[in-house]
């Protein structure tokens, strides 16, 4: 990713006010971008979209992806040269609780997403970001790569494989890279999971919950300790998603796929060993123990990876911060947080660290 490239582009966003979004929100803005947003109102309170001041940066609308007039008129409006898609109903298990509304905001509001981007001329750029769970998971010690079949247990991670059909039959039908030269856009698709990092306060993730249980003084109740997963810092697939526009801008007819964007093999790691060093990390007496309802919760996949090659050797991206160094910078942000500093330049500076630090 080359800095530089964003400096006075025109990005539309949609999904600013979560937690990714937020954090790709303030790195855009520091890199010079004329950034507009569109979403729901920050999901949490508190959430990094108020803590942060991300708004303060920004055009911010605040607007639902379900309403394709509404966020069509958005669009046009900013008139962006690149279109990031980031809004989504991202939780498996309120999945489970409200299925509707998971396919009708993942799978239709991306529908709704395409038909803007259709209507506003001078787009070059489409990042479409799903997530690792879009694949049918055989629970094998491998990672997926992005020729694997789609698939997804639950609504949410079933969303997210429609949401890449989605995604290759508006590439095919209308954004074909074989025509690229009559419609000069370029639609690509990042996929990747389980990213942590400061100011995440959604119910019924991880970190999190660890962080809320530390702060009220009790221990972190664990559902599935064995469960592994591809952590990494919601830095790294960020900034694979920005490598992406950029080559989509710059050749987007030799981009326009899917790519996955997952941290080393070395960091998938299970529950267990992120929650320990995180409250070593902590310290002050931090502690877990094991959700005694664990054996009642619906269904969630035990293991899942991914092979990221394809990214590193097209895109040239590669992690840059291993995974207990990602929890020391949680750690370090939440901190911070409780001691009442300034969230907008300590996650900045988080985002500064980040960008110059070699790869690894």
């Amino acid at each position: 990713m080359n800095p530089s490239f964003w400096h006075g582009k025109r990005v539309f966003l949609t999904g600013h006010t979560g937690f990714k979004g937020s954090w790709l929100s303030l790195w855009l803005q520091q890199l010079g971008a004329h950034v507009t947003g569109y979403a729901l109102e920050a999901p949490s309170k508190p959430s990094l979209f108020e803590t942060a001041q991300v708004g303060a940066g920004m055009t911010s609308i605040i607007g639902d992806i379900r309403d394709g007039a509404a966020l069509r008129e958005a669009m046009m409006k900013a008139q962006p040269e690149i279109v990031i898609h980031m809004a989504a109903q991202a939780l498996v298990r309120y999945s489970y609780a409200n299925p509707v509304e998971t396919y009708a905001t993942n799978v239709m509001g991306l529908v709704n997403f395409f038909e803007a981007v259709r209507n506003t001329p001078g787009i070059k750029a489409v990042v479409n970001v799903t997530s690792d769970k879009c694949y049918e998971n055989k629970e094998w010690a491998w990672g997926y790569r992005e020729n694997e079949a789609f698939g997804g247990y639950d609504p949410y991670s079933n969303s997210k494989a429609c949401a890449e059909l989605v995604t290759a039959g508006y590439r095919s039908s209308f954004f074909n890279p074989e025509k690229y030269a009559e419609h000069g856009v370029g639609l690509g698709s990042g996929r990747a999971g389980n990213v942590i990092g400061g100011g995440d306060w959604a119910e019924d993730r991880l970190i999190p919950d660890m962080v809320r249980a530390i702060a009220a003084g009790k221990p972190v109740r664990i559902r599935s300790p064995h469960a592994i997963r591809p952590w990494q810092h919601v830095l790294e697939p960020l900034s694979g998603y920005l490598a992406l526009a950029e080559h989509l801008y710059l050749q987007g007819a030799d981009f326009a796929e899917g790519f996955n964007f997952g941290p080393h093999d070395i960091d998938a790691r299970p529950v267990e060993w992120i929650i320990s060093r995180l409250c070593e990390s902590w310290g002050d007496g931090a502690g877990w123990e094991l959700d005694p309802q664990a054996g009642q919760q619906p269904h969630e996949a035990h293991y899942l990876k991914l092979d990221c090659s394809k990214a590193r050797s097209r895109l040239h991206w590669q992690p840059r911060w291993h995974l207990g160094h990602t929890i020391d910078m949680i750690v370090a942000w939440h901190q911070a947080h409780a001691r009442g500093d300034d969230m907008r330049a300590l996650t900045l500076a988080q985002i500064d660290t980040y960008q110059n630090t070699a790869h690894l």
